[in-house]
């Protein structure tokens, strides 16, 4: 059977312009934060109700928790996503990793955490992140994401391992990275989209693949 011509191959559809890619960041910001900001709402609707003791406890929880979810969520996504200071600011290591614990862990996914400590360029820092999201969306449903140094000093880039139960390869993620992507960016791709964008300004290319059982998201 005879390979497909480059030819056949659809040409990528055209990226989103500024104000577009600006739209769909807030779209992603405000979706990732939608769940627990309306659990809170729903919570202090119960104690509008003179509940008894126990829903009353149950609401207080449900807010608590609700709050502590969106406040991680805001603290990443400024991080990922916003300015995150001036331009040509550095950013802790050690902070990047206190956000991404605070939004990816939980019940069914942990962070093993193998970056020294030290200031790095944003951008490099931002990349981080957003490679972590990639590679979160790789395990479904949960396990462990292994995030180790490629190099050292403030060239440095990263290696993040992605190993749980059905770790899968989405290759509409693998497309967006590699700047093929073959569908309009929305709020659901710019993640991916915005990952491969950092790493270009970063004179890096950042890949998706597997490696083993593992799924691999790469700078270099």
């Amino acid at each position: 059977m005879s390979g497909t011509s480059s030819s056949e191959i659809a040409d990528p559809i055209p990226a989103p312009d500024t104000l577009e890619l600006a739209a769909l960041l807030c779209s992603k910001v405000c979706h990732d934060l939608i769940s627990p900001v309306g659990a809170i709402v729903n919570g202090l609707e119960v104690l509008d109700d003179n509940p008894k003791p126990e829903d009353r406890d149950f609401a207080l929880e449900l807010i608590r928790k609700s709050a502590k979810t969106a406040s991680a969520r805001l603290q990443f996504c400024r991080l990922a996503f916003g300015a995150a200071g001036s331009a040509g600011a550095q950013i802790d290591l050690g902070d990047a990793q206190t956000m991404a614990r605070g939004h990816i862990e939980d019940a069914k996914t942990s962070i093993t955490w193998n970056l020294p400590r030290l200031l790095l360029p944003k951008n490099r820092v931002k990349l981080l992140l957003n490679m972590m999201v990639v590679a979160q969306q790789t395990i479904p449903r949960g396990g462990v994401l292994t995030v180790d140094p490629i190099g050292e000093g403030e060239t440095m880039s990263f290696r993040v391992a992605a190993t749980g139960l059905n770790a899968r390869l989405p290759q509409n993620i693998v497309n967006l990275l590699a700047g093929a992507q073959q569908s309009t960016i929305d709020a659901h791709a710019v993640q991916p989209y915005y990952t491969r964008l950092l790493a270009d300004a970063c004179g890096l290319k950042v890949t998706l693949a597997a490696d083993g059982e593992a799924m691999v998201v790469q700078a270099a």
